[in-house]
């Protein structure tokens, strides 16, 4: 059976996507189709707050992302150098709270100790943060998209806890987006269930989906990565047949299976 991932396939250099590796252990075959491109902006304004770190009371991450603009900044040789010497070592000693293991994984790729990891979306990080941070304390400095969610930043400010945001990425569509879908569904048929990994996706995704599959969209089960994408497609009229528990490709596959078990049953 085919699974449609609406996704950007993982960096090449790691190995094999681990979500097409996880669903070919059930005997899925998937298939990866970018959805989302980025635009980095205010890397000189994320290099100076980051060059403060007594500024702050520490760090979260939502996504990827932010990490990946972090990283756009250690490029240049001076800021590496200034960041391995010592940026590094006085950042360590505050928290780098993160919301699932992809973002603590690249937390740790730039040297610092995540936390949270197991948190799993924005509200359950929030909570965590509100366990660990007293109000009224520094700031926790919040690299983030244009398109945030507010919860984690309305639950912090209730508590009395800072945040200083900072957008540093744009999300836009795909340029390929269409015309990779198109020839998906013209090539492959339809799959037995799609994945949408982002509220960004069901917004970018939806309208291509529904005009190339039309009456055949009620024979798909639709799939979601966790609780916020699962939201945003039942506000879209999406039925979601899974949430994966938390955002692993374990989670997802085994969720996947047992919807299309059901179906077959």
């Amino acid at each position: 059976m085919k699974v449609l991932l609406l996704k950007d396939p993982k960096d090449k250099d790691s190995g094999p996507d681990p979500y097409i590796k996880e669903l070919g252990l059930y005997g899925f075959e998937a298939t990866l189709i970018p959805v989302l491109s980025f635009e980095f902006v205010s890397l000189e304004s994320l290099f100076e707050k980051l060059s403060h770190p007594e500024c702050y009371g520490g760090l979260v991450f939502t996504s990827p992302r932010a990490l990946e603009a972090i990283k756009l900044c250690l490029k240049e040789n001076s800021k590496n150098e200034a960041w391995s010497k010592s940026l590094k070592q006085r950042w360590n000693t505050k928290p780098a709270y993160v919301v699932g293991k992809a973002t603590a994984s690249l937390v740790e790729e730039i040297g610092l100790i995540p936390q949270g990891e197991k948190s799993g979306n924005a509200e359950k990080l929030a909570e965590y943060i509100c366990s660990r941070e007293k109000p009224n304390s520094s700031a926790l400095l919040f690299p983030c998209g244009a398109l945030k969610r507010e919860v984690l930043p309305t639950v912090l400010r209730e508590k009395g806890i800072p945040l200083e945001s900072l957008t540093v990425y744009q999300t836009t569509q795909h340029t390929d987006l269409q015309g990779s879908l198109s020839s998906y569904f013209s090539q492959q048929g339809f799959p037995a269930s799609i994945v949408f990994f982002s509220p960004s996706g069901v917004k970018f995704c939806l309208q291509h989906i529904q005009k190339l599959l039309g009456d055949l969209i009620n024979h798909i089960k639709f799939a979601a990565i966790g609780p916020t994408t699962a939201e945003a497609m039942e506000a879209a009229g999406i039925p979601v047949s899974c949430t994966a528990e938390s955002p692993t490709p374990q989670d997802l596959a085994a969720g996947i299976q047992k919807a299309l078990h059901l179906q077959n049953c």
